[in-house]
């Protein structure tokens, strides 16, 4: 049986968020480290994130592909998660899909890590598996960077806000045209020769949006730091559930401007259109490796606040068929329908075209899975992606346009989408 230590957060010398910041810290000197915040969003339906952190000195056999995943995941890992993430572009090994398309950020396909040492936070308590000796003294050794705000030049589109205006309208014509009945248009937004600490900025976003999937990674020189309120998968023993969100509105500044925001998105006709399709296309997904008859929608169009906008979500589960594993799993929904549109593959088709770079991370996800097979994936958004070794910086936003979008909301939406990104990094966009 595998042991760990435990340690009564109340016994630190030091208060449970330093101890947090300090772990994160400590683990961010490691080439393999992973995180997961539920940021206290405690009340997301069926649950945030655990929090959990991992770090490995390196990384043999690790798998860059769904093939090399199903056998990575079949040896024994003495108990231990194993952690990663999964990007854009293993839709190209899922679908028959080519991208070629601008790549500064170039992630591997797809990676996970078994951890050498990792920390599970309770209630009241942290356990430390793995590797634990001399661990807390070495977090608690660790000096904070002093907290002054990153210097970021003010970021630059790679889609100029008047080919933005032109794509949507060329999206609204494919519509009509019966290419797809949602395309979900996304946007980068960079700058180049960025120095910064990223797990400081990490805590600057999670400070500015606060997010129920949150979590930092780092790979090699590769940095993701994540403020996503969207889950995409999560098992929990034969039951799979995705959550997909589509709908949002800004809050409002007053309680009684704030409830009307919350009853205006609940009453509008496109964002319940642009949700229900999506669900339809998450059941579809889901039925590929379910139990015959066993999808199910338990909440539809669930309104659910966040610092700066309310968002529409929904919540399908199925029970899944017998000796189902994740690679079957991802190769049935990934990537998720919320960030693509529908039908599926030919909207991933049309967005190779209207887009300007490659997405890497965005609209990939981040997550772990356990010794027992459950496990808890996010939809990478509200996202920040940095190299260290060429300083570039990016991060992207979208929206999805249906035939009734207009092209000026929905530019006003990506920018909605992008202030807690821009407040984190205490500047602008061109």
């Amino acid at each position: 049986m595998e042991q760990f230590v435990t340690i009564h957060l109340a016994q630190l010398p030091i208060s449970p968020d330093e101890f947090r910041r300090r772990a994160l810290q400590w683990a961010a000197q490691f080439p393999h480290c992973a995180y997961f915040e539920h940021s206290g969003q405690l009340e997301y339906p069926r649950g945030p994130f655990g929090r959990l952190l991992a770090v490995a000195a390196a990384a043999p056999g690790a798998p860059s592909s769904l093939a090399e995943l199903e056998d990575y995941l079949a040896r024994p890992a003495a108990g231990a998660p194993r952690c990663g993430f999964l990007t854009y572009d293993l839709k190209n090994e899922i679908e028959a899909l080519t991208s070629a398309n601008f790549r500064a950020l170039d992630w591997p396909q797809l990676h996970f890590f078994t951890p050498e040492t990792w920390l599970v936070w309770q209630i009241e308590t942290v356990e430390i598996h793995g590797v634990s000796a001399g661990i807390v003294a070495a977090i608690l050794a660790t000096a904070l960077p002093a907290g002054a705000p990153p210097r970021v030049p003010a970021l630059r589109p790679r889609l100029p806000r008047a080919d933005y205006l032109r794509a949507v309208a060329a999206v609204r014509e494919d519509i009509l045209n019966g290419e797809v009945y949602e395309l979900n248009l996304c946007q980068e937004f960079y700058a180049e020769n960025v120095q910064l600490n990223p797990t400081d900025l990490f805590w600057r976003l999670n400070a500015a949006s606060p997010a129920p999937f949150a979590g930092f990674v780092r790979w090699q020189d590769h940095y993701l730091l994540c403020a996503s309120p969207e889950r995409f998968l999560a098992r929990r023993g034969p039951t799979v559930l995705s959550q997909p969100i589509k709908g949002t509105r800004r809050r409002g500044p007053t309680p009684a401007d704030d409830a009307q925001q919350r009853q205006a998105l609940l009453a509008d006709e496109k964002e319940r259109a642009e949700n229900l399709m999506i669900v339809d296309l998450v059941r579809n997904d889901l039925a590929r490796v379910a139990e015959t008859g066993s999808v199910r929608v338990p909440e539809l169009f669930g309104l659910y606040p966040f610092r700066h906008v309310w968002q529409m979500i929904s919540t399908v589960e199925a029970d899944l068929r017998p000796g189902v594993a994740l690679p079957e799993i991802l190769r049935a929904t990934f990537p998720m329908g919320s960030m693509t549109g529908a039908p599926k593959v030919r909207a991933m088709q049309l967005i190779e075209g209207y887009e300007r770079s490659r997405r890497g991370l965005y609209s990939g996800s981040i997550g772990w899975v356990g010794p027992g097979g459950d496990f808890d994936f996010n939809v990478v958004i509200r996202s920040l992606q940095y190299r260290a070794d060429t300083g570039y910086l990016s991060f992207q936003v979208g929206s999805a346009i249906t035939y009734d979008s207009d092209a000026e909301q929905e530019y006003a939406e990506c920018l909605l989408k992008a202030q807690g990104l821009l407040e984190a990094l205490g500047t602008s966009i061109i």
